[in-house]
């Protein structure tokens, strides 16, 4: 049975965010009816006009905490959601580095009072929202779900400890279907350009910050490390449009109608860009400038990291389907559009 023939509803963690309000929009074509919540540390109100605008939909949003256990137990009571995707947490590895108890704190134990939450409720689907990070620095490229997992910064750790917890909720009660979607580098926006990636302060993520140099915001990109063992000596990711991410969440999320236990799945396109490359590609889909500047490695960074998607193709029946000058054009659509992100209004 198709999602869309039931209207079921989904609680949406961290529902404001970047990838959280793409996801809220792709699950309501799908006919899921998306429930959010979010503490908007790091996000916008101004996000939930744009949702209605794009959709034709009003979404229920609750400001709080993943924490406030009060507040998750009326939430379940009030809408009674027959999954989970779980975005909300910290992300951001170097602030990871200098703060690791905040993040700890936050994601580990967020996500701990989420589960309990759940588990009271009687809702046992869970879509959750894990990281390329888990794997570290890699032995080889692309990696695959059965690489190992270790870690080179807080924020892979808690993405780690968590994944650790629900594999162990999952052997212990087979009634858990989980779905746990490692992906790599989300990057652009919706093609309208009315929802986009709009960080606090300064981006930790390269295509934010290629973006705002390219509207004016800041005078350069700053390059960390160019003596990595990479054709350019800048780092390789595996950059993924966010919409042809939030779709494997959604098809992660039908599966779930089907499958049960602890089920790990990269998403991300198998092939890698470099720092520089996705500069020029930028470059070339805006018709902008972009300087750079060279600096100085970042704890916590790796050389290469790229994805073997054929998993997901299998299992879940996924692939992206957009291509790098696709996310560049639609990134910039937004930025040029939004100047100031969702502050531009």
């Amino acid at each position: 049975m198709k999602a869309n023939d039931s209207k079921r509803k989904v609680l949406v963690t961290g529902g404001t965010g970047y990838i959280g309000s793409h996801a809220c929009l792709s699950l309501h074509e799908a006919g899921f009816e998306p429930v959010l919540i979010d503490n908007l540390c790091n996000s916008s109100r101004r996000v939930l006009p744009r949702l209605q605008e794009l959709s034709g939909q009003s979404f229920t949003f609750y400001e709080g905490d993943i924490r406030d256990r009060e507040l998750l137990r009326s939430i379940f009571a009030a809408h009674q959601p027959w999954a989970v995707m779980h975005f909300a947490g910290l992300k951001a590895v170097g602030e990871s580095v200098a703060e690791p108890e905040r993040y700890h704190a936050n994601n580990v134990e967020g996500t701990e009072s989420l589960l309990q939450a759940m588990a009271e409720a009687g809702v046992q689907r869970l879509v959750f929202s894990s990281s390329a990070t888990v794997y570290g620095d890699p032995d080889l490229v692309p990696i695959a779900e059965s690489a190992p997992r270790r870690t080179t910064n807080p924020y892979g750790q808690n993405k780690l400890d968590i994944e650790h917890m629900l594999e162990r909720l999952a052997a212990a009660d087979e009634r858990w279907r989980i779905a746990c979607l490692r992906y790599f580098n989300p990057a652009g926006a919706h093609a309208s350009g009315r929802l986009g990636e709009d960080p606090n302060g300064i981006p930790n993520n390269l295509m934010p910050y290629i973006s705002q140099v390219a509207v004016g915001r800041r005078p350069q990109l700053d390059v960390f490390g160019d003596d990595y063992d990479t054709p350019d000596g800048t780092g390789v990711r595996d950059y993924i449009h966010v919409m042809d991410l939030v779709e494997g969440h959604v098809a992660a999320l039908e599966h779930l109608q089907q499958a049960n236990g602890f089920i790990p799945v990269n998403l991300g396109t198998g092939a890698g860009l470099s720092v520089l490359e996705l500069r020029a590609a930028f470059a070339a889909a805006s018709g902008q400038d972009i300087p750079y500047r060279i600096q100085p490695r970042r704890p916590g960074d790796i050389a290469a990291s790229w994805a073997d998607p054929s998993r997901a193709k299998a299992l879940l029946g996924w692939q992206a389907k957009r291509n790098v000058r696709e996310l560049c054009a639609d990134a910039w659509r937004w930025q040029h559009n939004n100047p100031q992100g969702y502050d531009s209004e």
